[in-house]
C-alpha cells in the first residue's frame, strides 16, 4: 500500500510540475498506470466507517445466538450491525426487514467498507429480507462482509460475498455518510 501511495504521488507531483504545454492533464501512459493503482486501492467511507469496522473485528467469534444484541451471550445477524452502529450513535433498526429503509440505499458497485448489506433468508427463492452484514473489505472488485451467521462459523465472522450471497443479495444502504 505504501508504494502504491509513493507511486501515485510521484505521479501527481511529475503531472503539476510537467513543463508541457498542458500541465492538466497526465501523457496516457501514466494516466492507464494512475487507474491501474486507483482501482487496487480499497474503497472506504470514511473514519467514522473504519471505526466502525475496527469495532466490529474485535466481535469475531462472538456465537450466534437468535433474537439477541448482547455480546457477552451472542449475536444474530441483525443484533450484531445494529449493536455496532449504535455503539457509534447511529440510529439502526434491530430487525433485518427493517434495514430496508434505514440509510441511504447505495449500488453496489458504489458501495464502501462500512456499508450495509442485505440478503433474503436462507432461500434465496424467497425474495424477503432476512439477514444483514457490513462490507468488511472490497479489493479488486471483490467483497468480504462481516456478520453474526447461524451456517458453518456459527458467529460472528467475516465472508465472501460469493455465489451464495450474490443470489440472496437484496439491496445495499450507507449508514456512515
Amino acid at each position: 500500500m505504501k508504494k502504491i501511495l509513493l507511486i501515485l504521488s510521484l505521479l501527481l507531483i511529475f503531472a503539476f510540475n510537467s513543463k508541457a504545454q498542458d500541465n492538466a492533464s497526465l501523457p496516457t501512459q501514466y494516466q492507464k498506470m494512475m487507474e491501474k493503482i486507483l482501482g487496487n486501492v480499497p474503497k472506504v467511507a470514511s473514519s467514522t466507517a473504519t471505526q466502525v469496522l475496527d469495532f466490529a473485528k474485535s466481535l469475531i467469534g462472538v456465537p450466534y445466538r437468535y433474537a439477541t444484541s448482547n455480546p457477552e451471550k451472542g449475536f444474530d445477524c441483525s443484533g450484531f450491525v445494529s449493536y455496532v452502529f449504535s455503539n457509534f450513535g447511529f440510529k439502526v433498526p434491530r430487525s433485518s426487514s427493517e434495514f430496508a429503509s434505514a440509510g441511504v440505499p447505495v449500488k453496489l458497485a458504489d458501495a464502501k467498507v462500512g456499508d450495509v448489506l442485505i440478503f433474503t433468508g436462507t432461500n434465496p427463492r424467497v425474495r424477503q429480507i432476512g439477514h444483514v452484514g457490513i462490507i468488511y473489505s472490497i479489493e479488486n472488485g471483490d467483497i468480504k462482509f462481516i456478520h453474526s451467521t447461524s451456517g458453518k462459523a456459527h458467529g460472528v465472522t467475516v465472508t465472501e460475498f460469493n455465489d451464495y450471497y450474490k443470489s440472496r443479495f437484496m439491496k445495499a444502504v450507507s449508514i456512515v455518510e
